[in-house]
Formats: structure tokens, sequence, C-alpha cells
């Protein structure tokens, strides 16, 4: 590799050039030592944390709710628990799939971790002990999507490919409300008070069902192609998508809304020939949201003015999803590239 060109040595006047990092006496009275480097906006041990372990690729990744560990799976059919501060060790591997884990989701307390996979099933697992506590068994076709009712309400929803969305009760054994959505169903999401849910499937449509009624009170159109993503706000008035027509968009699901129900509309991402359900991701503060793309980028945006805000590289393989922690301003991106990245951002 050729030498560096000695530039301090060919200047005229010599430059006392410093290495980022590298500590430096600010000429104060005290003669403080400060590092030069940019201010550090989360407790991590580095700004960008590589954490590597898997060996296929990954296509789910969520922090957990306290923010101390973060949890990811994929092609192997396992989930990986790891420490988001220190070096990032792996602390955990939990198996009980016999197909990949296309998405995976946290219980609100953090106890319990919930997954959709490609053998029928909705796993259930003890973030803790590792141990599978549960199957689900209902769905005649690959489990796309899975997601859990907030405040502790003890619902989950789900997605597939037989065309149906079904909503469990954590409780019991079986589905407590089967919905036939005629289209695979590759996003869910439950509203704020888990009285509805939201499906997103190959037909485009954003389908609003009232579990009251069994049955789609609202459709929203907009998406030109497959939903792959979907994300309940931080209030729980909108749900961000991710779309294979290269568009994020948020949607207003309040029962009373008059008008367009699609608000907002991101772009500069993109999916491609892989197909694959690239997920999306809201700060907890509303402020900013993001999703994975296919160009091996991050992308995040400002809701308000929808400016993109970072195209973050690093990946070598499609970025299949994304998390904002909970606590400190630090995104998470997994890839099938088989790495999970933490980046810290301005706060």
């Amino acid at each position: 590799m050729p030498e560096k060109r000695a530039g301090d040595r060919m200047a005229m006047v010599p430059v006392a050039k410093k290495a980022r990092g590298d500590m430096v006496i600010v000429g104060n009275r005290s003669r403080a030592v400060v590092e030069a480097a940019p201010a550090r906006s989360s407790n991590m041990e580095a700004p960008i944390m590589l954490l590597s372990g898997h060996k296929s690729e990954i296509y789910t990744g969520k922090f957990h709710p306290s923010g101390n560990w973060l949890a990811s799976a994929g092609m192997e059919r396992l989930i990986y628990l790891w420490n988001v501060y220190g070096e990032c060790e792996n602390v955990s591997i939990m198996s009980g799939h016999t197909g990949p884990i296309l998405q995976l989701s946290f219980s609100e307390d953090g106890e319990t971790i919930f997954t959709a996979s490609t053998d029928k099933t909705v796993g259930v697992f003890d973030t803790m002990t590792g141990t599978r506590i549960k199957r689900m068994k209902g769905h005649t076709g690959m489990v796309n999507t899975v997601a859990v009712a907030r405040d502790d309400r003890p619902f989950i929803v789900s997605g597939g490919d037989d065309c149906h969305v079904r909503v469990w009760d954590r409780r019991q054994r079986q589905a407590v409300h089967n919905l036939n959505s005629d289209f695979q169903v590759t996003a869910v999401s439950f509203n704020v008070d888990a009285q509805q849910v939201i499906s997103g499937g190959i037909d485009n449509d954003l389908k609003i069902w009232d579990l009251r009624k069994n049955e789609v009170v609202t459709k929203a159109a907009g998406h030109m192609d497959t939903v792959t993503g979907m994300s309940l706000s931080p209030d729980g008035n909108h749900v961000l998508t991710n779309a294979m027509d290269n568009t994020a968009r948020i949607w207003d699901i309040r029962p009373f809304c008059t008008g367009e129900r699609c608000v907002k509309v991101f772009k500069g991402h993109s999916h491609n020939f892989e197909k694959n359900l690239l997920h999306c991701a809201w700060s907890p503060d509303g402020a900013m949201v993001s999703a994975g793309s296919s160009d091996r980028n991050v992308y995040v945006w400002e809701v308000h003015s929808r400016k993109l805000l970072y195209k973050l590289p690093g990946h070598l393989g499609s970025v299949n999803d994304v998390d904002f922690h909970k606590i400190e301003p630090i995104l998470l991106s997994v890839s099938s590239d088989k790495q999970i990245y933490l980046g810290e951002f301005e706060a």
C-alpha cells in the first residue's frame, strides 16, 4: 500500500496535526485535558458497534424495552440475544423453530419474545431463560409478521401466506380472532387500544379491522406494490409502512379521520429483486422514522419536514430491519450480510 504523502514536511510552515481522538491540552487556566473528538451522545463503548456471530442472513432485530439488550433472528432459525453496552457480547441463543424467523417482537415488559416463522407458527420465548414457552399453531402457510399489543394487554397479532390475520391471547392456545384478508398478509399492527388491527399485504392496500365486528371498517389505498413493514407511532394515531414501490408512508388510523388517510410520503430507499420484507421504525419521540433498504443503506427522515436526515452506509447486503433505542439516540440495523450495526446519532 503506498505511503501517505508527508504533507507536514512539504508545508512552508509546519502544521501540528492531531489524530482524531488524541488528548490535547486546552489553554485555559486549569489546563484541563479533554478529548479532541465530537461529543458522544450515548453510553455505548464506541459511536459505532459491529456485532458479528450470525452465520446467515438476518431478517429482524429489535431493542429490548430496557435498552440493555437486543434480539436478532433470521435464516438460521435461531434467536440471538446481545448486550447493547460494553463489547456487545452475545449472551444467549434460543432455538425452537424449524424454519427461518421473519420477524420478532418483544412484549412491553421485555420478558417475552414473539416470533413469526416460515414453519407456520408463532413462537413464544422467555427472554431471560431462552426457553420456548409456547408455539401458537393455526396458520396454514408461512407466518410473515407478528406484533404485540401495548399497555401490557395479552394480545398478539400475526399475518401469513394463508391470507389470514390471527389475533392470539397469550393465555390461550388457539387464536381468538381469525380474519380472512383474501391476499397474503406481510405486515400487521394493533392500534393503540388493541380494538383494531391494521394489515398490509400483496394487494398494496392498508386494511383496518374492527375486532368487535371481525370485519374491515376502512381500506386505504396509496402504495403501488406490496407492503413489507409496518410500525405504530408512539402516540398511537398513525402507522408507518414500508413497501416495494420504494416509498415509506405515514397513515392516519384514527377512527373518525376525514379526508386522505396517507399524510406523509418518504422516498430515497429502495427494494430489489430479492423481495425481502424490509421493515421500518419510529423514534421514541415520533420526530424521526427509519426504513430498511436493499441498496445497503439505512435511511432516516425527519417526520415534520420529510427531510432525509441520514443515509448511513456500512452494510454489504440488504438492510432488512431497523429499530430505535428507547432511551438513547442509538439506531439498530440488521442485514443480509449477517451483520448488526449499532450507531449513535445526534440527540
